[in-house]
């Protein structure tokens, strides 16, 4: 199979018909085969209802119903799973993303050898509330990941070679740092396409501001994962270590100034009822607290055995 088309949708049942054929035009076009594959994240509207009408008219359109909403993140986690073809397309379901770009994100990673490319919505549709915040994360996100060359790390239209979809793990809401999970996974051949964003024609948007924080908060979860994930000991166990030596060491000083006070039958308060006496104390608990975090974390790192199992109610 050349191509598997996945697209995550919630309530977004009207767009649903328009989306499907136009890919299927797309893809006979292009004599391209292909499969579709629809991940209903617990909508509240009849999109399952219209995925099960179309499935019964094209039998290259699949389906997976949540039970209730997950997120974009376990909806991708699901889909890659099933993906079949050479070349893995993920698209939004709100007709935002066109699939006339299909052919040569296909291109892009069959002939020219990309593992991924992404989809950059150089002019956009969106209110100025969310293109600001939307740059800011971006120009963080490249930042922090290294990879240069992106303006767009949340952008639903991506294209993947199926090597690289079977072999990241995405959960949460890790689905706006694929390209950085790919790299972490050893798939660096990254590539950027300009893509043409149209406004959304049903409905209304499913994301808020809180996107934002959450997109931060993931994004130093992921760096911490990436460069501690095997070793959490490391930075842990690092930092416990010296703020329980500089704590000890602080301790003594204080000890041994009274101690040769009394030595010299000098006049010298109580031990206690210096500040420093305090800090020192403080730091050879933090410090202690750090090395067993770094040494449970170090037990338990990466051995969730349900962190994507999901509730599906039907697939069809």
């Amino acid at each position: 199979m050349d191509i598997s088309v996945i697209i995550p949708l919630y309530n977004e049942a009207e767009s649903l018909p328009e989306l499907t054929q136009w890919i299927e035009r797309v893809m006979q076009e292009n004599n391209y085969t292909y499969e579709i594959i629809f991940i209903n994240d617990g909508s509240s509207d009849n999109s399952w209802d219209i995925i099960e009408k179309l499935k019964a008219q094209n039998t290259n359109v699949h389906g997976i119903k949540f039970r209730r909403n997950y997120g974009k993140s376990p909806a991708l986690y699901c889909g890659f799973e099933r993906a079949k073809g050479d070349v893995v397309i993920t698209m939004d379901a709100d007709l935002q993303d066109s699939p006339d770009e299909i052919p040569i994100l296909y291109k892009m990673v069959t002939e020219e050898g990309y593992d991924l490319v992404s989809g950059y919505k150089k002019k956009r549709y969106d209110p100025l509330s969310k293109t600001l915040p939307t740059k800011l994360f971006n120009a963080t996100a490249r930042k922090v990941s290294g990879i240069k060359n992106l303006h767009d790390f949340n952008c639903g239209l991506k294209a993947y070679r199926n090597e690289v979809v079977k072999n990241i793990e995405v959960y949460g809401d890790m689905h706006r740092y694929i390209p950085y999970l790919a790299k972490n996974a050893g798939y660096d051949r990254i590539g950027e396409l300009v893509v043409h964003h149209q406004a959304r024609k049903y409905g209304k948007s499913k994301f808020g501001i809180s996107r934002f924080f959450h997109g931060y908060l993931d994004l130093i979860s992921l760096w911490f994962l990436s460069k501690f994930n095997r070793r959490p000991m490391h930075i842990f166990g690092l930092w416990g270590t010296l703020m329980f030596i500089i704590g000890f060491v602080s301790a003594i000083i204080v000890g041994a100034t009274k101690l040769i006070a009394l030595a010299t039958s000098e006049p010298s308060r109580l031990v206690t009822d210096s500040p420093y006496f305090y800090i020192a104390l403080t730091m050879m608990i933090l410090g202690t607290q750090l090395f067993l975090t770094g040494f449970i974390a170090e037990l338990v790192s990466r051995t969730s055995q349900e962190r994507n199992k999901y509730n599906i109610s039907k697939e069809i």
